[in-house]
């Protein structure tokens, strides 16, 4: 699947409560799910040794599924392109990488 479809199919799901800005609701859930495949990565290593098995990873991908839709419905609301997203931050990085730049601190390094 390509961005530019799961965007508009993400966005035929959407349900938010009346928010004046409506990315609001969705940088929000962001931040929630962001902190889900957190926990889960925790738990790898509290509950499983360290070791990822088949059912760890199931739970981080559906985790991560959410992280894509509440992504991708922030960057609609704004009217950016995830393709446009996507390929932006490739070309950031090659760039630092090529410029030897790649580690450090800072947006415009």
């Amino acid at each position: 699947m390509e961005f530019k479809e799961y965007q508009q199919l993400a966005k035929t799901t959407a349900a938010y409560p009346e928010i004046k800005e409506k990315y609001v609701y969705p940088t929000l859930g962001l931040l929630g799910e962001a902190g889900e495949v957190a926990e889960k990565v925790k738990k790898i290593f509290r509950d499983n040794g360290g070791a990822l098995d088949d059912d760890r990873r199931m739970m981080i991908k559906k985790e991560l599924g959410d992280v894509l839709w509440y992504l991708s419905q922030i960057a609609t609301e704004m009217n950016i392109s995830l393709d446009d997203v996507a390929k932006d931050n490739i070309d950031k990085l090659k760039s630092r990488r090529d410029r030897g730049v790649i580690s450090g601190d800072g947006d415009n390094r």
